[in-house]
């Protein structure tokens, strides 16, 4: 059995997310589909990230076990020639048994991209999300510092999360403008599910005088996730890359 890993990318708009479902066209379902193919048996694809429906990927890591013998290239050929384009894998190469693209992870980075012209330039749109007014992105980046550390984000996850440990530390969160576009970076050692969304559309709020920085790190402090603001839409966040 060889260990392999590869990086991913795909556009998520029409996939229900990363995981496997029993109803659903997902990513990993596609990848389970055609690497079982090639190896003549089942396989099992590991994802670095479980990203939602509709959230996009540049850099998504899967590492997959396989029985028969694949030149790395030529299977990287193989898995693209049968998927649709929005999933490409970019390179697969040979990794240590013990290697797991979830477990072995270091870091995740995440970027949203906002939005705030009147119209969304078509070659775009599937990627952004469309703020139609002004955001105030000095008390966003204000109020987002506050975020950076070690800290229980149950405030920023769903109320019903299954996980046992909702301690992240958050390493960078960075805000830019560039004419129309608000672009939010954040990594972390892990992420909860929603967890980029929900901080996002909270620094919305804040953006658009709805909230106050102050209220951000009361929201953070009560672990409560009604303190915190709305998930924002899916479409507008991107896995970047993984770090080992």
């Amino acid at each position: 059995m060889q260990n392999f890993k590869m990086t991913i990318q795909y556009d998520g708009t029409n996939y229900h997310g990363w995981q496997v479902q029993a109803n659903g066209r997902t990513v990993q379902g596609e990848l389970t589909r055609v690497l079982s193919m090639l190896d003549h048996r089942h396989v099992t694809v590991y994802g670095a990230g479980r990203t939602d429906a509709g959230v996009h990927a540049e850099g998504q890591v899967a590492n997959f076990f396989a029985e028969r013998s694949f030149d790395a290239c030529r299977l990287r050929d193989a898995i693209n020639a049968n998927l649709d384009r929005d999933i490409r894998v970019l390179n697969i190469q040979s990794a240590p048994p013990e290697f797991n693209s979830r477990h072995s992870a270091r870091q995740k980075t995440y970027r949203y991209r906002i939005w705030t012209a009147d119209v969304v330039n078509p070659f775009i749109y599937r990627f952004v999300h469309h703020f139609r007014g002004e955001l105030d992105v000095s008390e966003m980046v204000r109020a987002g510092s506050v975020l950076i550390g070690t800290h229980d984000f149950s405030a920023f996850t769903v109320a019903n999360s299954e996980a046992e440990d909702h301690v992240r530390t958050l390493t960078r969160l960075d805000i830019s403008r560039d004419t129309n576009e608000i672009s939010i970076v954040v990594a972390a050692n892990g992420f909860l599910r929603y967890m980029v969304r929900t901080i996002v559309g909270t620094l919305i709020e804040v953006g658009r005088g709805k909230r106050t920085a102050a209220s951000v790190s009361e929201a953070l402090e009560s672990c409560n996730r009604s303190n915190a603001g709305p998930s924002a839409p899916a479409n507008g966040l991107t896995l970047v890359r993984v770090d080992y």
